[in-house]
């Protein structure tokens, strides 16, 4: 049985009055109680049900003597509203359509005919608690619904990434020199040193220009998400005006956590290199290694712990020290199912993004002459070609992929807003629904 608040356990049998007695037990048709006591039959045990139910829906007497004065009773009044159709529960079994409508007994009750109750929808998504696949269509149902702000955004901030990455690549990380001395097997020390910190100082500078342009595209996907659970659109005008207050909080918090995954994997072998510098170094290697392992599982459980810190961030106006705090209160108790959801986004985004990414490297690479070679090349002289055609592949893959990531976070912090908060009541009213939650058929809470 569900407890969320509003969906009570189902009550008294459907006919019986307000003293407890039931309203149609007598077999003269005297449903209102204008007859005596002694018109029962002997073998009808009070205010029971009668041993013979009729058909649902035709309450006529059974056979037997009428009432004194009366040929036949007349037909009861027809059932209050919300009543349905039928009335036994024994005999002939359940009626048709039980009290509070299709799908619910009385007020917000679990229903015996149709289910639970069916929660309003008046977004993208139903104000109840949220199925893995409900949180994966409301991301693509706000895409589609929206496509003009949400892909408009994406395509923006995936274009101006790509070009500022396509810059870097072609005019500084483009460097024959390094990969010559990284093929030389008579390179010295020092020169493979520098080679490699070039190489990943380049790389660096790539992961932050996407890394600002994931973090300006999820601020303003964050706002146009929000709102479309409210069945309202927002412009890119809006949304950047909503979200540019936190984009530096943002900002901090996306180079915080991973700062924070890295200095745990990183304590996690300090004991190994120690014992290395000191002592065994193969007992050192070991315990460095086991160390990381150790600290790659908790790194895991702290990020996603604090998953759900951006949506927080953005949509509450928090500091990302209070942000931080309400991810880990939301995922409390819920880490494998927030784990799981995230992984599943993640691995979706990848693939389509590789579907996507794919076609456009192998053409980058027949364009420019490279080939297969090209494709797989990671470094060193790549032609301009094989940039702007692998570029554009990037850049749709993005577009896509950004509201799906952005989308199923947003709507993962909502589901455990409402599962814990009941924040379905709140964006009711903000949606306009008023009387949610206190009429049948709403399924506030959790």
């Amino acid at each position: 049985m569900n407890d969320t608040p509003g969906w009570a356990s189902p009550g008294s049998a459907p006919s019986d009055g307000p003293d407890g007695t039931n309203r149609q037990d007598g077999p003269d048709g005297e449903s209102q109680g204008a007859g005596p006591k002694d018109a029962r039959p002997q073998d009808t045990p009070g205010p029971q049900w009668s041993k013979e139910q009729p058909p649902p829906a035709q309450w006529s007497a059974p056979s037997g003597p009428p009432a004194s004065g009366a040929g036949q009773a007349p037909p009861p009044p027809p059932p209050a509203p919300g009543q349905g159709q039928g009335q036994g529960w024994g005999g002939q079994g359940w009626g048709s359509q039980p009290p509070g409508g299709p799908g619910g007994y009385g007020s917000g009750g679990w229903g015996y005919g149709g289910g639970a109750p069916t929660a309003a929808k008046p977004g993208v998504i139903p104000l109840r608690p949220l199925g893995v696949g409900e949180i994966l269509d409301g991301a693509v149902s706000t895409m589609r619904t929206y496509w003009r702000t949400v892909l408009g955004i994406s395509l923006a901030v995936a274009v101006l990434t790509e070009v500022l990455v396509v810059l870097l690549q072609g005019f500084v990380l483009n460097d024959s020199a390094t990969t010559d001395v990284l093929d030389d097997p008579n390179a010295g020390a020092g020169e493979v040193t520098r080679a490699m910190g070039g190489i990943l100082a380049g790389s660096g500078v790539v992961q932050v220009v996407t890394l600002l342009g994931t973090i300006v595209a999820t601020a303003l996907l964050t706002t146009v998400t929000s709102r479309a659970v409210l069945g309202t659109s927002v412009t890119t005008k809006e949304a950047w005006r909503d979200a540019r207050p936190q984009v530096l909080r943002l900002l901090g918090l996306t180079l915080l956590l991973p700062l924070i995954a890295v200095v745990v994997v990183f304590a996690g072998t300090v004991p190994g290199l120690l014992v290395a510098l000191f002592g065994s170094s193969d007992g050192g290697l070991a315990l460095a290694v086991v160390g990381g392992l150790a600290g790659f599982v908790v790194a895991i459980w702290l990020v996603i712990r604090f998953s759900l810190a951006s949506p927080a961030l953005m949509l509450e106006k928090q500091t990302v020290r209070k942000a931080m705090s309400r991810s880990t209160k939301l995922v409390r108790g819920s880490w494998w199912r927030v784990f799981g959801i995230q992984i599943l986004a993640s691995i979706i985004a990848g693939v389509v993004a590789s579907i996507i990414l794919v076609p456009f490297s192998l053409i980058a690479g027949a364009v420019s002459g490279d080939g297969l070679s090209g494709f797989l090349d990671t470094g060193g002289d790549v032609g301009w070609a094989f940039l702007i055609v692998s570029g554009i592949g990037a850049v749709v893959g993005s577009t896509i992929t950004f509201p799906i990531t952005a989308g199923v976070t947003v709507l993962l912090y909502i589901d455990q807003r409402i599962r814990r908060e009941a924040l379905d009541l709140e964006l009711a009213r903000a949606a306009g629904l008023h009387g949610y939650g206190q009429t049948p058929g709403a399924t506030p809470g959790s």
